[in-house]
């Protein structure tokens, strides 16, 4: 009897589920960014992106509890999204209703984890930087366990290094960090989740909190409203606009920003900028154009850029409204990539980030490097890998342009850029 009580209620769940295409369409957490020159869409040199777009998350209600990762199906792991078998209809329904009650599930969870360091701010027993510290690390911890809890993906980290003999390694990150700014692509609502949850993962124990620049509108939604700025995140103002729109930026919210990026270094944070600006709405066609902000950033605050990637977050939940939900996979990868560094002309290991000359060449790696492990799911081969990565690359193609030759493959121009805000 207790067994076909709980039939109906089985049966209704099922329901909500199916009908989770329009809670979808209110749950979108586009990164924008900050960033002020954009490359020409024809270039193929072009990114860099921050927080964009999320509407009304709270009007769905309810945990939806999972409890055995069998449930979600399994999907066969390829390197490419033309190759990758697609999902059945009962591996998709059941990721797709996973990855829902994930999201519910942070809804919830987040007021009530981030509560206590609020309340022990406001009573003065500690201070705002360990106040962001102690927020950003609970909000990880939420997730991380969520994700666990409930695993509607498979998700791969890998940390990239090259060794004193040129060889790729591929371990976790154990080195001790230096202030840096990180960059990604940015191809769905979920790339956020995926990040705060395996940022221990990725970068490490000892890394230093991560302070993202978001748009200003996300603070619309009460939850990423108490998120953003628990942990201390930095907004940069911009008109609204769809995923593959244009991004106008208020230029006098950047004065602000630099300001809050000079703090945040002192304080012991490091500072994430998406360089596509937004959500990009076709990433199975390669990355957006790009904009030049990180590197402003970087030069002006004498640090290097490092450079992360994540794969597959997009066949979970699209940026276009008309595919949402739509699952087609469930393997995500994300990695994080340490330059090589030659000392007296000998190659030593990677040591994390780079100083760009220029910002020509910081896309051009940034489009090279993490655009082709966003749009195939593949690394470029260890050779060009490693010639992008330590600059090599960048200074051939500038000679060969210089001679006059024909730029290589997946480099037409070399595009001219300002270098400041």
């Amino acid at each position: 009897m207790i067994a076909l009580n709980w039939f109906p209620t089985a049966i209704a769940l099922g329901g909500i589920l199916l009908s989770v295409e329009g809670f979808s369409t209110h749950i979108r957490l586009p990164l924008r960014s900050l960033n002020v020159q954009q490359i020409p869409k024809q270039s193929p040199i072009a990114f860099d992106a921050i927080v964009r777009d999320t509407r009304h998350l709270s009007e769905s209600i309810g945990l939806l509890a999972s409890t055995s990762a069998t449930l979600f199906g399994r999907q066969s792991s390829t390197s490419t999204i033309t190759k990758t078998k697609t999902m059945s209809k009962v591996a998709a329904f059941f990721t797709k209703m996973g990855m829902v009650s994930f999201i519910v599930s942070m809804c919830l969870a987040l007021p009530v984890v981030l509560l206590p360091q609020a309340l022990l701010h406001r009573l003065g027993l500690i201070s705002r930087v360990k106040q962001q510290q102690l927020a950003l690390s609970s909000g990880q911890i939420c997730a991380r366990w969520l994700l666990r809890l409930i695993p509607f993906c498979n998700v791969t980290v890998k940390s990239i290094k090259f060794d004193s003999n040129d060889q790729r390694n591929v371990q976790n990150s154990t080195q001790e960090p230096q202030p840096s700014i990180w960059v990604c692509n940015h191809a769905s609502a979920l790339d956020v989740f995926i990040l705060l949850a395996k940022d221990l993962e990725l970068r490490g124990e000892g890394k230093r909190p991560l302070k993202i620049v978001y748009w200003k509108g996300l603070e619309e939604n009460p939850i990423t409203k108490l998120l953003f700025q628990q942990c201390g995140f930095i907004p940069v103002e911009m008109a609204a606009n769809a995923a593959g729109e244009a991004n106008d930026y208020d230029m006098k919210s950047f004065r602000n920003l630099l300001k809050m990026t000079k703090q945040a270094f002192e304080e012991g944070f490091d500072i994430g900028i998406l360089p596509e600006g937004q959500l990009n709405p076709d990433p199975e066609k390669g990355l957006l154009p790009c904009f030049s902000g990180a590197f402003t950033l970087a030069k002006m605050s004498k640090r290097p850029i490092q450079m992360m990637a994540l794969h597959g977050t997009h066949r979970l939940w699209h940026a276009r409204e008309d595919i949402g939900m739509t699952v087609t996979g469930r393997d995500v990868a994300v990695q994080i990539y340490h330059h090589p560094v030659s000392v007296d002309g000998e190659a030593s290991v990677g040591s994390g980030g780079r100083r760009y000359d220029s910002s020509d060449e910081f896309l051009a790696t940034f489009q090279a490097v993490v655009g082709e492990f966003a749009t195939t799911g593949k690394d470029l081969d260890d050779d060009d890998l490693r010639a992008w990565l330590d600059g090599s690359k960048w200074r051939s193609l500038k000679e060969e342009n210089s001679e006059g030759k024909q730029p290589a493959e997946g480099v037409e121009t070399i595009a001219s850029s300002n270098d400041t805000l």
